[in-house]
């Protein structure tokens, strides 16, 4: 059956998901890169970007984890690019050059209008200006029986559990502290909203913990 899922999503310590003022410098906010090192050596991290070589640890078979059986993505529109308000033109494509690592049908929420855009490798991305609900229902029917995966940020994760739409998360606790920025679980009662903890695996630079919905 097919889940709403969080994979391979980092958070500090103590909850955020990204630091704060994130721009073309910083797509993750100051000090947010830094919360990746546990994926960026594997070689499923390296291979998406180009280059060769990698691990083949348990960080690695967290990242393999996160792309199998994905048939859409959801994305805030702050995962999409820095660019705020109406959209000035087409021009900006995403973070990620001619060809993302989507390689499926991509919605991005937005509260503005644009034409899809059609990326090398398979991604399209299409822009959702009527809610999280209506986001769901075109990518679960873009996936065509296949995972839709919410890739974030934190804002947009947020929303989908506040609904417990969210079936499964996996996410990578890295031991640095942010102090700043969006924090994932803040003011959400996540037992409330039916969620279990039901794997955890430490390696050296990161702690996984899989949370599911009862």
């Amino acid at each position: 059956m097919s889940k709403l899922r969080v994979a391979a999503f980092t958070l500090s310590i103590d909850g955020f998901g990204a630091g704060p003022d994130q721009d073309l410098k910083n797509p993750l906010g100051i000090g947010g890169e830094a919360l990746h090192k546990w994926m960026v050596g594997t070689r499923t991290f390296r291979n998406m970007v180009g280059e060769k070589g990698g691990t083949t640890d348990t960080d690695d078979g967290f990242t393999v984890r996160s792309f199998e059986n994905v048939g859409a993505w959801i994305l805030g529109r702050n995962m999409f690019g820095p660019i705020r308000g109406e959209w000035p033109d087409g021009s900006w494509k995403g973070w990620w050059g001619d060809n993302p690592p989507y390689h499926v049908p991509v919605f991005v929420l937005t509260h503005h209008e644009r034409e899809p855009s059609v990326m090398e490798g398979g991604t399209t991305f299409h822009f959702v200006t009527d809610g999280i609900h209506s986001a769901l229902e075109k990518a679960r029917a873009a996936a065509d029986g296949k995972d839709v995966r919410v890739g974030g940020g934190v804002a947009t994760i947020r929303q989908y559990l506040q609904e417990s739409l969210i079936d499964e998360l996996h996410l990578a606790i890295s031991p640095m502290l942010l102090g700043s920025g969006e924090n994932l679980f803040a003011g959400l009662d996540m037992l409330k909203l039916g969620y279990r903890c039901t794997e955890q695996v430490a390696t050296p630079d990161a702690t996984h913990v899989i949370i599911k919905r009862d």
